[in-house]
This record gives C-alpha cells, structure tokens and sequence, in this order.
C-alpha cells in the first residue's frame, strides 16, 4: 500500500479500501477504513465551518455541510496544518451550480480568508505617528505590515459577510465595496473604504512611492483619513524617503 493509494481514498467514498490495509486480526479493514474516512470528512468540514462562519449564515448550516463536504471531497488538503485549509473555497463557490445565484458568496469567502490571514500574519511594529509629519513625506516609501489586506468586490461585501453573521444586521445594499483589512491588536479588523482610499492602498501595497500612489487615487481621495485608519491599525511598519 502507498500514500498515493491511501490519500485519495481518504476523502472518496466511491473508492475502494487500498490493497493491503488489514484490521489488527489480519482481515481487510473496509468498515474499519469507512469509519477513519467518514471522521476524515467531518474534521475537514468542520474546518470550513470554523473557517467560513459568514458563509454558512448566508447559506443555512445544512446547505452549508452538504457543499462542504462536496468540496472536501474535491478538495482534500495539501498541508497539514488545518488554518491554511480552504484556500480554494472562493474559486469552488464561483463553479458551484447549486449557488450560481449568489455570486457574491465567492468574495465573502476572501474576505474571511483575508481575515483569516491577517489573524495568523506575523507581528510588526508600527512607526511613531510623528514620522509622518515629514514634509518630504510624497516621496517616502511605506512598509505595511504583514496582516493588512485590501478586498475589492463587484458587491457590497462588507454588508453581506455582517449580515451572514448576525440576522440582525442592516440588509446590504448598493453595488461595488472596497474592504480594508487591518490587525490593530490581537484580532483582525475589516472597515470598508472608498474607492479612491482603495486605489492608494494597492498603490501602496504594488511598493509605489506616496506621491505616484496619490496620483493613483485621484482628487477624491482623503490622505488623512486613509493615513489615520492605517495607523490606527497598526498597518504602517516603515518609512523611507
């Protein structure tokens, strides 16, 4: 028997027991391999669960396992380690028939990625809110830490991935949100931003100096107000003119 053989059967149920694989008596272990293959399938979807909470609000906790346990099955994990699992999960949504209706649910499952990201980025220092007094400041490079992320959607994101994980939550509306991820101390923060806001930060994050990444976003853009939520979260850990 090879991990080649035993892998795939992991998470199949239309396949066979692998050649060699005996209970302790000596006897072929198919009961015994359904049940380690059945609980296989559980701890992964249980995985999504934890790991795409807003997801399954939206779609109803039995939905949510039957899809789950669809794409566990397509999807086995490359990586042991359980928080990297689901990675794929916005592109299988994007294929998945049964939700073709709800294209929106693809970009919430990259916002809870991106959350789910920033919760385990390493950790950075950020500068003294003085740096930025610098009158050179346009032509300063910045360094963002490790846990920003920026989400830009077609749909208002943010109000759907709030409303799949509290009922209670304002009905979404309107069209295109941008999201702005930030990770001011233990837990990771998303605030949606305007699209001028949104253009700096990619900008930013493409490594462009302040002065072309203002050029970028265009008149609409509000420097303080952007530079003020990036520092409030944590998010500027360099400064080099």
């Amino acid at each position: 028997m090879s991990t080649a053989d035993f892998a795939p059967a992991l998470t199949d149920p239309e396949t066979t027991p692998p050649r060699g694989l005996v209970d302790p008596e000596g006897r072929p272990a198919g009961a015994r391999f359904d049940v380690y293959r059945n609980n296989v399938v559980v701890g992964l979807t249980e995985a999504l669960v934890t790991g795409f909470p807003a997801i399954r609000g939206l779609v109803g906790a039995e939905f949510f396992t039957a899809m789950a346990s669809t794409f566990v099955r397509a999807h086995p994990p490359t990586s042991p380690v359980l928080t990297l699992y689901g990675a794929d999960f916005p592109a299988f949504l994007e294929g998945f028939p049964p939700v073709a209706h709800l294209p929106y649910l693809a970009d919430v499952a990259r916002l809870e990625l991106a959350l789910r990201a920033a919760y385990h980025a390493a950790d950075a220092r950020p500068i003294d809110p003085a740096r930025l007094e610098t009158p050179d400041l346009e032509q300063a490079v910045v360094t963002l830490a490790p846990a920003l992320g920026l989400l830009r959607s077609a749909y208002p994101v943010h109000a759907i991935w709030r409303a799949g994980l509290d009922p209670a939550a304002p009905k979404a509306r309107g069209g295109a949100q941008d999201v702005l991820i930030t990770r001011p101390g233990f837990d990771p923060v998303a605030t949606p931003i305007p699209p001028a806001a949104a253009h700096f930060v990619a900008a930013i994050v493409d490594g462009a100096r302040i002065e072309a990444a203002l050029a970028r976003a265009g008149d609409d853009l509000d420097l303080a107000a952007i530079l003020t939520l990036l520092m409030q979260g944590g998010a500027i850990t360099g400064l080099e003119i």
